[in-house]
């Protein structure tokens, strides 16, 4: 059974959702981070999304600097020992870049679909 087929229109908001770009309905993810092969409302192959190692790039480098002035501000601030740092720093690095992935993951899958990427190819 296949839906009724209306492009959504944003790939922010499709992304943040982690919905399927085309209907705005289906699942987008199977697991954490993997892909679904297909939309199961729709039936959209998502063989044509290949956001690689992009969300992670966005979101180490956007989060990444704000998480790691937190370390370097602890550190010159009060001087803690090392341990201090286990229980201060590194959650909030992990708390900062890892949940963002998915949504930035999905939103590059969503923007993939709008504007029709795929690979380049010489002619």
């Amino acid at each position: 059974m296949v839906a009724q087929v209306q492009k959504t229109s944003s790939p922010i908001l499709a992304g943040l959702k982690c919905r399927c770009p085309q209907c705005g309905k289906g699942r987008l993810f199977n697991g954490f981070l993997t892909l679904a092969p297909r939309c199961d409302v729709c039936g959209l192959d998502y063989s044509f999304a290949d956001p690689a190692d992009g969300p992670a790039f966005f979101v180490m480098i956007i989060m990444g600097i704000p998480a790691a002035a937190f370390g370097v501000w602890v550190e010159l601030t009060f001087e803690p020992p090392f341990w201090v740092h286990l229980l201060t720093t590194l959650p909030f690095l992990l708390l900062t870049c890892i949940p963002p992935i998915r949504p930035t993951k999905g939103m590059l899958v969503a923007s993939q679909y709008l504007h029709k990427a795929e690979e380049g190819r010489f002619r």
